[in-house]
């Protein structure tokens, strides 16, 4: 990959530094022999500028506005693909045959359950808990249900825990949802689609038969396609940072779902609902565009750009139509959330502020106006991202796992706190 090298200047010493070339993407400086040659390391608050590891999985363009998952544009895999096809494509790096689905989907389908012996475990926390309070402490302890799949280096455990992963986590985020409104947990049922399978465990009631929508359960497919993987954002590189240490793969991705919960980051969703609720009604939106314009006013617009995006989001595209399906499905134009984002959105696509500083709707703002369309509460916004995401993350974990180059991760820091002092006893002080 290195055939350019750049040249440092420093303390009257000349380095080389590699220069690798990506498939796409800019070149990238390789700076691992740095410190060790020159004493020196760089600064990089957040890492927006370092490149963590080598990967093969997901391609992000935030200029041009592009998605792939393994060379795959975001848009067809949504419109032509399902989500179980696209965990396979993340898993394993190219699309399956028929045999191949079919077997995958069986594998999954057949590990849905839960051990019975968790439902306890469900009931030991307070009836108000947050349901991703729920699933970080329910995944987590997957590991002490689950023996014998938490050897990290073993490559067939590997496998089974990754199945199960993706099999139990619609189920852990149903019964979380359930056990937060009352509910008795509702079993998957193997003849329904992944999608499907999770509306009904949402849904449905032992006291009387409920049909799942097709439309809504392909609108969720989508949603879970969108979210499946995004490249090493927060959560992401919080499972390969917990991994490089050989954490059981359940630990891990409880650490992501635990990164995942902050409103900057999977919660983002919730809070542009919230927000949406605080603004009330469509005649107070102009209010609240004036709040944002306002550089001194402390507002900010939730559901609007993106850090990586600097153009639309692909992923918002696809969500606006699925919004638009489902909206126009469930005949909801009475609500007043819902109003208010119709509004709001129309504004900001032809706002000459918002177009300059490419404020587009973004995905979060999509996912939560049809989330809150079905019927799901604000708390179940971030669960349905970590369920959906958990494929990515797995793919990220068992890629770092097989890298040869793999190191613990170990960020290094620029200390500005006192130097050496000498300890003063407490009567002397």
């Amino acid at each position: 990959m290195a055939d350019k090298t750049a040249k440092l200047h420093l303390n009257g010493q000349d380095y080389d530094l590699p220069i690798l070339s990506p498939t796409k993407g800019p070149d990238v400086l390789d700076i691992r022999k740095l410190y060790g040659q020159a004493d020196v390391f760089t600064y990089d608050p957040g890492f927006t500028s370092t490149a963590s590891c080598v990967s093969t999985i997901t391609f992000i363009d935030g200029d041009k506005g592009e998605l792939w998952y393994r060379g795959y544009p975001i848009e067809q895999l949504a419109a032509k693909s399902c989500y179980l096809e696209v965990c396979y494509l993340l898993l394993y790096g190219e699309l399956p045959t028929e045999a191949q689905m079919d077997d995958f989907r069986a594998r999954v389908t057949r590990h849905t359950m839960v051990h019975e012996q968790m439902h306890n475990f469900f009931r030991g926390f307070r009836r108000d808990a947050h349901p991703m309070a729920t699933m970080v402490g329910v995944v987590g302890a997957m590991s002490a249900f689950y023996h014998d799949s938490t050897d990290v280096n073993d490559e067939w455990q590997r496998e089974v825990a990754a199945i199960r992963l993706i099999a139990k986590l619609p189920t852990i985020a149903a019964m979380a949802y359930k056990y937060s409104i009352g509910q008795p947990f509702v079993y998957p049922q193997n003849d329904l689609d992944y999608a499907s399978n999770f509306l009904n465990m949402c849904f449905s009631v032992p006291a009387e038969k409920y049909e799942v929508n097709p439309a809504l359960a392909r609108a969720m497919d989508r949603i879970f396609t969108l979210h499946a993987d995004h490249e090493q954002n927060a959560s992401t590189s919080t499972v390969r940072l917990a991994g490089s240490v050989g954490a059981n793969p359940f630990a891990c991705i409880a650490a992501g779902i635990a990164c995942l919960w902050g409103p900057a980051h999977g919660g983002a969703n919730q809070a542009c609902l919230e927000m949406l609720r605080e603004i009330g009604t469509v005649d107070r939106i102009p209010e609240y565009i004036a709040k944002a314009k306002d550089k001194s006013d402390p507002f900010k617009l939730m559901g609007f750009g993106h850090r990586v995006y600097k153009n639309f989001d692909p992923r918002a595209t696809v969500m606006k139509e699925s919004a638009d399906e489902v909206l126009d499905l469930l005949g909801v134009g009475d609500n007043p959330t819902l109003q208010v984002a119709k509004e709001l959105e129309k504004i900001a696509l032809e706002d000459e502020y918002f177009i300059e500083k490419k404020l587009y709707p973004n995905v979060d703002f999509y996912s939560g106006i049809i989330l809150e369309a079905m019927g799901l509460p604000t708390s179940m916004f971030t669960p349905i991202f970590a369920l959906s995401r958990t494929v990515g993350w797995i793919a990220q974990w068992k890629e770092m796992i097989g890298d040869p180059q793999n190191k613990i991760g170990r960020p290094r820091q620029l200390y500005v706190g006192s130097d050496r002092r000498d300890y003063v006893d407490l009567k002397a002080r």
